[in-house]
């Protein structure tokens, strides 16, 4: 068994609280339901209820707990190396609109914290990509000009303004940071007292066609003209999003600090292995935040060996104290780097709206998302729409599926605290030991299409190599595409 330093959870989300909303229970209607109670659909939420548009929002777990409450929460237009990627790769005029959605999402979250009284530990920061190589250098210098051609300030520094060597740094000024868990919390009360209604513990269990839209959870039903499957991964979708997009994680690792001004700003590195960097605090005091490299979901049998390489470049490279927080966050990429949203098939699946693939950067993006989808329902016409187009064409190679990385001979081989896929004739099960030897079996087969999960040495869980669902060790859902829970299973 593998035993990392600190509390194993996001930071943010510790010091969040509970919003405390019931399940669904029984048949009810609206004009929109929102799946998903994560940045995207709370921001459509909220935008359509101040509207005076009925909506109800069902999250399958608790608000401000998943992806977006354990991301780095950087508001920012600044996403590493993008603007001279997009202008190459698309056009100038696509880039511009990537500009002018992020502005726009990052500033409607500054409005709405303002507006609805927010409280989530807002910060102006400044952003900076910073380089360590003389090649990282001319791509700072690449982005830089990139960056003022779509409209952005942005500013080529000799050095980033931290306490390691490094060989440029470009800087995008007044941008801002917070705590993503306490904002949705937020958001989630706005939402509700402009008349929204909110269920907690509602997973989507089927999503439908037959009047209206129709969600079924375990509880209840909703029935809508409009769906807005806001998951981290669609968990249903008329035009299959799995293989457009291929799942990755990260480490994040949050530490103590003794002066927090030590570090002033908000960093992500471009050459490998890549770090990022930013404030923060949680209930006992100030921290910095560090995240490693990505790695592909399920794709990796020693998580928790990063972990271990995370920790010890931030002790070469920061002054930090003990671990406070240790936890996992995945996200999905996209070939061209930008996201998926809008309705996948207007024609036949009018009124079904989707948003994925973020890159890891869904802070700003997600707000533009959960806008746009907002203003299609209410009949806006966004110039954000083509760039952002979930049919567009994208390279069928792009998406690789993976193999567990968990085989083991014997459940003997199994260790307390420790997982792996036990061969069982034709059956693959997957099996855990707990801390006291207590053994636990689930079947190994992830219930989106049936790849053999990997056991998370780090988060404890069981994840899919080859779509990014992700269980806990009772086989119940924590991130879709799967909708089901793995199979019990008898040892």
């Amino acid at each position: 068994m593998v035993e990392l330093p600190g509390k194993r959870g996001s930071c943010w989300v510790a010091g969040a609280g509970s919003t405390g909303y019931s399940p669904l229970e029984g048949s009810i209607h609206a004009e929109t339901v929102v799946v998903g109670g994560g940045i995207v659909g709370l921001t459509a939420a909220l935008r359509l209820s101040e509207a005076g548009r009925s909506v109800i929002l069902l999250e399958a777990l608790e608000i401000g707990g998943q992806v977006t409450g354990r991301s780095t929460a950087k508001i920012t237009t600044q996403h590493a190396l993008i603007y001279r990627h997009l202008i190459d790769s698309l056009d100038l005029a696509k880039a511009r609109s990537y500009a002018e959605a992020n502005s726009a999402g990052a500033a409607l979250i500054k409005d709405w914290i303002r507006d609805y009284a927010i409280a989530c530990d807002l910060e102006r920061k400044h952003a900076y990509t910073y380089a360590t190589s003389a090649e990282g250098r001319e791509a700072i210098v690449a982005e830089a000009e990139a960056a003022r051609q779509v409209g952005l300030e942005a500013q080529v520094l000799d050095r980033a303004p931290l306490p390691f060597e490094t060989t440029a740094a470009l800087c995008f000024p007044d941008q801002a940071q917070f705590n993503p868990a306490k904002y949705l919390v937020g958001l989630a009360h706005a939402a509700a007292d402009q008349g929204a209604r909110l269920f907690e513990q509602s997973r989507a269990i089927l999503i439908g066609e037959a009047s209206r839209w129709r969600v079924v959870t375990a509880g209840g039903t909703v029935h809508a003209e409009h769906v807005v499957v806001a998951t981290n991964m669609t968990v249903k979708s008329p035009v299959g999003m799995a293989n457009r997009t291929q799942p990755r994680s990260h480490t994040a690792m949050a530490f103590r600090v003794d002066d927090p001004a030590a570090v002033d700003g908000m960093f992500i590195g471009i050459d490998d292995p890549t770090h990022s960097i930013r404030t923060g605090r949680d209930d006992t005091g100030p921290l910095l935040v560090v995240l490693g490299p990505k790695f592909d979901t399920g794709q990796d049998g020693n998580v928790a060996a990063r972990f271990i390489e995370l920790e010890e470049w931030a002790r070469q490279n920061l002054a930090v104290g003990e671990v406070a927080w240790h936890w996992c966050n995945e996200d999905y990429d996209t070939a061209d780097r930008v996201p998926y949203v809008g309705q996948p098939d207007p024609e036949k699946a009018p009124g079904f709206h989707i948003a994925t693939g973020f890159n890891a950067w869904g802070i700003s993006n997600g707000t533009a998302a959960g806008m746009m989808i907002a203003d299609a329902i209410l009949g806006r016409v966004s110039p954000w729409w083509s760039l952002y187009d979930p049919t567009r064409p994208y390279p069928k190679d792009f998406h690789k599926n993976g193999d567990s990385q968990s085989i083991v001979g014997s459940m003997r081989d199994i260790r307390p605290g420790e997982g792996g896929v036990v061969l069982r004739g034709d059956e693959k099960l997957a099996v855990c030991r707990d801390d006291d030897g207590t053994l636990r079996a689930v079947s190994a087969s992830c219930t989106h299409k049936g790849c053999t999960v990997t056991w998370n040495n780090a988060d404890r869980t069981w994840d899919c190599p080859c779509h990014g669902s992700i269980f806990a060790t009772d086989g119940s859902v924590i991130h879709g595409p799967a909708r089901k829970p793995l199979a019990p299973a008898q040892l």
